[in-house]
């Protein structure tokens, strides 16, 4: 037998013995562990849609920038489609950051 099939077969008994110790937990102690959980998981969707809104603006201001480049004459028009297009990306963001405060500060599944 290998060393990692040792340590891996050990980790696994070892994991395998301690995991009825935490199996069921007190009334409480487990309502709160929802409430963790609830209040990480609202967070992905964050920091997904900031990350992904902000590759998106920055591909529409280096989009207007070669637009107005190319015709200068346009440039009024590119703006405000530009504007238009920024506050619709930023939008978007922020009401993911509505619905994540909202999971934030709201407990699941009614009163704590």
């Amino acid at each position: 037998m290998s060393k990692r099939t040792f340590w891996t077969t050990a980790l696994m008994v070892m994991t395998g013995v301690a995991f009825p110790l935490y199996a069921q937990e007190q009334g409480g102690a487990a309502r709160l562990e929802i409430i963790k959980w609830s209040m990480i998981a609202a967070s992905f969707p964050l920091g997904i849609a900031a990350a992904f809104g902000a590759l998106g603006q920055g591909k529409a201001i280096a989009a207007a920038a070669e637009a107005i480049a190319r015709n200068p004459s346009a440039t009024g028009d590119i703006r405000g489609a530009l504007i238009l297009g920024l506050v619709l990306i930023e939008s978007l963001v922020i009401y993911v950051l509505l619905i994540s405060l909202i999971l934030f500060f709201l407990p699941p599944f009614g009163k704590v």
